[in-house]
């Protein structure tokens, strides 16, 4: 199945007024169905963040913040303003603590938090979070725009790249982080190749990289993830695009488990390395990744993948979902102010002041 060249699928929309509702493609049945489900409550949504739903930095942030104009419907018209605040913040935290590493869930949250202050009565308090959402939800769609034209001089009539896991449309609410530079190669009529890595061991790769780029009208090539290092030391990729769920102040980079592996094969094969995410992806409140919470994942995400056991009973199992990539590994951060070439703290803060 294959769309139109480049406009790869929104992975969540709110459709209606304050009163409507939010839909999400159920991103765990890629690629076998393509389905909407509605979220109806604040649980509906910290669910679907948790299991992965929804996933991708920029898209459980817009999420997140949808979640909350559910939360105010759901408040009692008879609460009082400071009430209606306390749960709404109750409920923020609720939704905080279902993803830790990426830092656009606790950003967006907080700027919602922003318009909690009373007075407000509820449909006001509504009307209020639906349009912070919507703005959010839309200044990501221009910051993921302006972030591939900035790496579009990176790429190249022909070129082969290469990529782990899934920062694209799927991640974001645009056209994707690393992934949309692809997708505006495709608009613009550039024929291009994207070498994905499946990404153990939930292949968002596999199952939702390779379907979006695939719709995108995008020439796609699986592969394992140990077979990475291959294809860059030996040929044919030029670049590595990733994208982060939180970056350190240094420039150092979360994101998903076996990022680093991939960098540190592109240092060896003196291949550029890529991150691309947007200024909300930042906590400069970090000096370097070590300080960067890594989420631990359920063993049953290794052991019983997709219903089935591949693992002895009783072993140990560690899952961690991600990795940090030092930024001395990192050829450039692509945000959309502008590209951070061999990032440091001090020019980090030059492009994001």
């Amino acid at each position: 199945m294959t769309g139109r060249p480049g406009y790869p699928p929104e992975p969540m929309r709110w459709e209606g007024q304050a009163d409507g509702r939010l839909l999400i493609i159920e991103q765990t049945l890629l690629p076998a169905e393509e389905r909407e489900i509605e979220l109806s409550s604040v649980q509906d949504v910290a669910d679907a963040i948790y299991r992965l739903a929804v996933r991708g930095a920029p898209a459980i942030g817009i999420t997140a913040a949808y979640g909350l104009v559910l939360a105010a419907r759901a408040i009692a018209g008879n609460q009082t303003p400071d009430e209606t605040v306390s749960a709404l913040e109750r409920d923020a935290a609720f939704l905080a603590r279902t993803r830790p590493t990426a830092v656009n869930l606790t950003w967006a949250l907080r700027r919602m938090a922003r318009l909690f202050e009373p007075p407000a009565g509820p449909v006001e308090m509504q009307q209020r979070l639906l349009d912070e959402a919507l703005s959010i939800h839309e200044e990501d769609r221009q910051a993921c725009l302006a972030m591939a034209r900035w790496a579009a001089p990176f790429l190249r009539e022909g070129g082969s790249y290469l990529t782990h896991c899934n920062a694209g449309s799927l991640a974001t609410g645009g056209i994707g982080t690393a992934l949309g530079v692809f997708h505006l190669a495709a608009r613009e009529g550039k024929a291009i190749t994207v070498y994905v890595d499946e990404t153990r061991p939930l292949l968002q790769g596999a199952r939702l990289t390779s379907w979006e780029l695939q719709r995108s009208g995008i020439e796609v090539k699986l592969i394992c993830d140990s077979a990475a290092a291959t294809f860059l030391t030996r040929g044919p990729v030029q670049a590595v695009f990733v994208g982060a769920d939180r970056i350190a102040g240094n420039g150092d980079a979360a994101n998903k488990l076996g990022t680093l592996s991939v960098a540190l094969a592109a240092r060896h094969a003196g291949i550029p390395f890529y991150v691309v995410a947007p200024s909300s992806t930042f906590d400069l409140t970090l000096a370097d990744g070590g300080e960067i919470p890594i989420e631990e994942r359920p063993p049953e995400e290794v052991t019983d993948g997709f219903g089935r056991r591949t693992a002895p009973e009783g072993i140990g199992i560690c899952n961690p979902a991600f990795d940090v990539t030092p930024a001395d590994l990192i050829t450039a951060l692509i945000t959309e102010r502008g590209v951070i070439e061999a990032p440091t703290t001090e020019r980090i803060r030059t492009v994001l002041a």
